[in-house]
């Protein structure tokens, strides 16, 4: 490890995260992910100002006190809902209220808030000091660096001074473009260029601004030789398919021992969390499907996401599911490849 790095920054909030994904950081896979590092940072699924104000709020932004620090997502483009519901996040317990500027899906161009607010910095100028002006949690943008033929410099740089003067306490910067007319979500994710330069120069000229960046960082020497120009990185998929990349982030970034040593006891530290949420009534299911990528790279990992894809699915499946799962997988060096 370079301790030159390490001792940039160590005490940043946003050194490490884990990145908001719709569909997959829910509440049991947040849980999931706390078992393997004390320190990253989780964010919670995007959610919308409309569906915490209308919709099902417990099931929406509850969560289990293990996961902090935590992080809420909120989708919208009204200052006065996303201050209404910043206030709501703000009780629930949340550490951060993250607005997101960067998701470039159908669901929120119809919606005029996501990719398509990095056309109107002033605006999410707007709704950062009027969240600001609510609570006392930290109030965080994400954002690409632009959006179809907007220039980057310009769209990145015209949007931090508008949210630096409404008081943002951190940014994080998906360091591609969002092309709204042409690329699927999916393609918006790989397609556009990297340009992680931009993010290092946007750090130069903010230098008190937190800065974080996201996008194609998917290993932990990659992550360190951000930090050497950046206050944080934001890990999505690789974090999300291979967990076990979380077993290195408190020893190599912040200098503290993992709370388990491999993903066998990371396993075992999650199961009584497992059996609760059974006995409440959730789906084994939905909480497996979080964990397929655990032993990716070892002996008999195959068998296991097979096994939990087709045994956790069934009515009434319980723990033995996953302790069954978990006998077909060989500890490193003990057998043939997975």
């Amino acid at each position: 490890m370079d301790n030159s790095v390490l001792n940039t920054r160590p005490n940043s909030p946003w050194r490490f995260s884990v990145a908001p994904m719709m569909d997959w950081t829910d509440r049991h896979c947040r849980a999931f992910h706390r078992t393997m590092s004390r320190r990253a940072r989780l964010y919670t699924e995007m959610v919308t100002t409309g569906a915490i104000i209308h919709g099902p709020r417990e099931r929406l932004l509850g969560f289990d006190a293990a996961e902090h620090p935590v992080a809420v997502q909120l989708g919208g483009s009204e200052p006065a809902a996303l201050a209404h519901c910043a206030r709501i996040c703000e009780d629930y317990g949340y550490h951060e209220i993250n607005l997101n500027c960067g998701c470039p899906s159908d669901r929120v161009q119809n919606g005029a808030f996501g990719a398509c607010l990095m056309r109107e910095p002033a605006l999410v100028g707007e709704c950062v000091s009027a969240m600001k002006a609510v609570v006392k949690i930290p109030v965080t943008l994400k954002c690409r660096i632009g959006v179809d033929d907007q220039e980057p410099h310009e769209a990145l740089w015209a949007m931090t001074r508008s949210v630096v003067d409404a008081g943002v306490d951190a940014l994080v910067v998906h360091a591609r473009k969002a092309w709204l007319k042409g690329l699927s979500p999916k393609e918006n994710r790989d397609v556009p260029p990297l340009d992680y330069p931009l993010v290092h120069q946007l750090k130069r000229e903010w230098p008190d601004l937190p800065t974080a960046i996201n996008g194609g960082v998917s290993t932990i020497e990659q992550a360190l030789e951000q930090l050497s120009h950046l206050d944080g990185v934001m890990v999505g998929r690789a974090a999300y398919h291979e967990p076990g990349l979380l077993l290195q982030v408190d020893p190599e970034l912040f200098g503290e021992p993992a709370p388990v040593a491999t993903q066998f006891d990371a396993l075992e530290s999650y199961l009584p969390y497992i059996e609760a949420q059974l006995e409440q009534g959730v789906r084994l299911s939905d909480i497996t499907r979080h964990m397929l990528g655990l032993f990716t790279g070892m002996p008999g990992a195959r068998a296991w996401r097979r096994h939990l894809a087709t045994e956790a699915v069934k009515r009434g499946a319980g723990i033995e599911v996953v302790r069954d799962g978990v006998a077909h997988v060989r500890r490193p060096n003990m057998g043939e490849a997975a």
